[in-house]
């Protein structure tokens, strides 16, 4: 029977499979940090988490004045808070949280297609949860031109995954707000799209 991600999530965080998404996503994360992160100083927040391997990440980089991160899986964030108890976590469902600060660059890796409106939630980063200015970069594998993940709802038993093109993406971010939309895809291979990285800008 399919699952919540939320659920999923949870029981990967139990059997350790938490540090093998990082492992798988590390590549295409540092390339997205590279072609978002600003060169004066700035504030993060990694909207998905996970065991907190990219707030960590992040913050030990030259420039971070203050590095965060939310996900929707208590079992992610209490191993988040174990292994670094310097840097704020927060246990939230990221279609209601409303952040108490705003952020210079918000990252997110594999996590906006899990969402029943994922444009609702755009608009509401670009509206409120980033400075002027402030940058949102998304990353994600599951999506129309990358053959090869169409079957992942099944194989992963999760009964929410949204499947949309890349223009279909482009296109929610323009109609959230954001500007200088841009797109590249990461770590292509023969049988793979690769990680296709979107990059909006708030005026």
């Amino acid at each position: 029977m399919k699952q919540s991600p939320i659920e999923v999530f949870n029981r990967w965080a139990e059997i350790g499979k938490d540090q093998g998404m990082a492992d798988g996503h590390r590549s295409a994360v540092l390339q997205m940090l590279e072609l978002s992160l600003p060169e004066t100083p700035f504030s993060f927040l990694d909207a998905g988490c996970g065991n907190g391997w990219v707030v960590r990440l992040v913050k030990s980089m030259e420039g971070c004045l203050l590095s965060e991160g939310i996900d929707g899986s208590v079992k992610m964030i209490e191993k988040a808070e174990e292994t670094d108890p310097l840097n704020k976590y927060y246990r939230d469902d990221l279609t209601t949280w409303s952040p108490s600060k705003t952020y210079d660059v918000i990252h997110s890796m594999e996590v906006f297609y899990y969402l029943e409106k994922p444009e609702e939630l755009l608009a509401k980063i670009h509206d409120k949860w980033l400075n002027p200015k402030g940058r949102l970069v998304m990353g994600i594998d599951f999506y129309q031109e990358n053959a090869v993940s169409h079957d992942w709802p099944e194989k992963c038993g999760i009964n929410l995954m949204r499947l949309f093109s890349e223009q279909e993406w482009i296109q929610m971010f323009k109609n959230a707000g954001f500007e200088e939309v841009s797109t590249t895809r990461l770590d292509v291979k023969d049988d793979w799209a690769g990680t296709l990285c979107i990059i909006g800008q708030k005026s």
